[in-house]
């Protein structure tokens, strides 16, 4: 009685004192319902958040809903599930919004404020999905970067920065109001993610197929009516063209072991005729009209299709929503981004990883290779040819980028008569030469790198292909009895324009000192003096003079160094510097 009182229950007889009896089977399904249950809120609330736009709230959570139910039978456990939820929320395909009537009928009477969901939608996607996993799923920076990481999104630490940079409103809800609260949202049972209209549609849409040669190649998809309606087909050209034709873009076969999916490939053409509309994927003036076919097989247990028309390239993945469309420029040899690490090479092509070792290709495709570097950009593969190797590497598009390299050495173009020497054009020419066909990096070239790719232009989040990248060392001496080097790395971009960083290398690591010319580089920098005064250094490349204007009361040379001495070196000035050139 004494036990049943305390509420610590009777003991049965024979039963050790201590001894824990089994849980029922009713109270283990209890437990998974409420895990579940939990598991399913928790999702609901990141779609919810990641969602674009600022439309009504309770449409909002209707689809936020709808995503994650998608999702629900797909297997892969909860990392996976949650992954397929962030991506599917960043760029919902327009048939989720269809049909929703059920689900708005269940929908809470209160919803988070509109404040915040008005903010969130001021945010490129990539930031909104670091933000909501730092805010909403309180998950810390390590966990949001593999997170980032398994959604394919480039410069994931420059992402959770801007994430943690982000001016929003503070998400709050309280429990009389909290529509993600337990027994208020729950999945209203699984159907298909289109309403049966649309779904009797696409059906009938990819149901025709039919294979036929032409003189430029193979067709190799079936034509959908959404694809007829625009005259298109996908065609591929004959496996061996390559051997003979002019290397570019329009001789890459078609690989993959799904290339002679016919079903497939047209869901894939389907999928570039519907992007069409939007994307930027439709034929231009002097752009042959039909895509092409690039690769179609299995990526790392998923369908994936390449198909590509002038400069734009689209990336299908089968029940992966909408083909994702990108400008990725008309270079024949850079390789094409299948995946996290592995590359669609062109067929001429043989890699090699950056250790010199061979890097083994099945069906044009890479084993997975990975830059060096802690931010997943640089260096990443050499690719071998006949008549050269050339270094490429990883800058987030969908694309790899030429590398180059200059040395301390070489001239500023256009830096008075010393640029005019038979000396510097010579060099400008190899210069320009080397721009041209690529050069394997070796070395010091390689270690610089690897040293300020994670600081050169971010050019993913823009959406800006970069077409080539290069490190100008312009700088080599030494500061505070350290070695030390000055680097400019800029990108050009597809279509014009381009950026540079300039980057300061010591012992102590390497720090971003602002922009400079890529043509005409100069780099300045405030330094501090083991004694604890401060100077600003400034530099520029062979046949340029650095000039300061600034808070200085003094200047001097050291080996094409520019030492400015400020008026109170005990302190760090806070007045602007203005860094330029002159020739010398």
């Amino acid at each position: 009685m004494r036990d049943g009182a305390t509420g610590r229950g009777t003991r049965v007889a024979g039963e050790r004192p201590g001894a824990t009896r089994p849980k029922a089977p009713g109270a283990r399904r209890a437990r998974n319902a409420a895990d579940a249950d939990e598991a399913f809120r928790e999702l609901v609330r990141l779609a919810y958040f990641v969602l674009p736009g600022k439309g009504r709230r309770p449409h909002r959570m209707a689809l936020a809903r709808r995503i994650v139910e998608s999702t629900g039978g797909a297997g892969g456990g909860r990392e996976r599930r949650r992954t397929r939820v962030l991506r599917r929320a960043m760029k919902p395909h327009w048939v989720w919004r269809v049909g929703l009537r059920r689900w708005l009928r269940a929908t809470p009477p209160r919803m988070p404020a509109g404040a915040t969901t008005n903010a969130l939608a001021e945010l490129e996607p990539p930031v909104r999905v670091a933000y909501a996993l730092l805010n909403v799923a309180k998950m810390s920076r390590h966990e949001v970067r593999d997170q980032l990481l398994d959604l394919r999104i480039p410069d994931q630490m420059d992402v959770i920065a801007e994430a943690e940079r982000a001016k929003v409103p503070v998400i709050r809800t309280w429990p009389h109001s909290d529509p993600f609260a337990p027994g208020r949202i729950q999945p209203l049972g699984h159907r298909s993610p289109m309403p049966v209209g649309v779904a009797v549609v696409l059906t009938a849409v990819l149901a025709g197929t039919l294979l036929m040669v032409e003189d430029k190649g193979r067709l190799l998809s079936g034509t959908s009516k959404a694809a007829a309606a625009h005259g298109l087909s996908l065609v591929a050209p004959a496996p061996d063209t390559w051997r003979t034709a002019p290397h570019s873009l329009d001789v890459w076969p078609a690989r993959g072991d799904l290339t002679g999916d016919r079903r497939f490939t047209g869901r894939a053409l389907n999928a570039w005729a519907d992007a069409a509309k939007t994307s930027g994927a439709a034929a231009r003036p002097g752009e042959a009209g039909n895509p092409q076919l690039l690769f179609a097989g299995h990526v790392d247990g998923r369908k994936v299709a390449l198909v590509r028309r002038g400069d734009r390239i689209g990336r299908f993945t089968d029940g992966g929503g909408p083909m994702t469309v990108y400008r990725a420029g008309t270079d024949a040899a850079a390789p094409i981004r299948l995946s996290r690490g592995r590359y669609l090479v062109a067929p001429w092509h043989r890699p090699v990883s950056l250790t010199g070792k061979r890097v083994t290709v099945s069906q044009g495709v890479t084993d997975p290779v990975f830059p060096r570097t802690r931010c997943g950009r640089g260096p990443v593969l050499h690719l071998r040819e006949k008549g050269g190797t050339r270094t490429v590497g990883e800058f987030g598009g969908v694309r790899g980028v030429p590398l180059t390299y200059r040395p301390p050495t070489a001239m500023a173009g256009g830096a008075g008569k010393a640029a005019k020497s038979v000396n510097n054009r010579k060099a400008a020419k190899a210069s320009k030469t080397a721009r041209r066909n690529g050069k394997r990096l070796t070395g010091r070239a390689l270690r610089v790198w690897e040293r300020t790719a994670c600081l050169a232009p971010s050019p993913g989040r823009s959406g800006r292909p970069v077409s080539e990248a290069t490190a100008w060392e312009f700088w080599s001496g030494w500061i505070g009895g350290r070695r030390a080097r000055w680097v400019c790395t800029g990108v050009s971009y597809t279509g014009g324009g381009s950026a540079a960083r300039a980057v300061l290398i010591d012992r102590r690591g390497a720090r971003d000192t602002g922009r400079c010319d890529a043509r005409r580089p100069v780099g300045g920098s405030w330094w501090r003096s083991a004694r604890g005064d401060w100077y600003h250094l400034a530099a520029a490349a062979r046949g340029l003079t650095p000039q300061v204007k600034g808070p200085f009361r003094a200047w001097q040379r050291r080996s094409r160094l520019l030492i400015s001495v400020p008026a109170e070196p005990r302190r760090r000035p806070t007045g602007r510097v203005k860094l330029t050139a002159r020739p010398d």
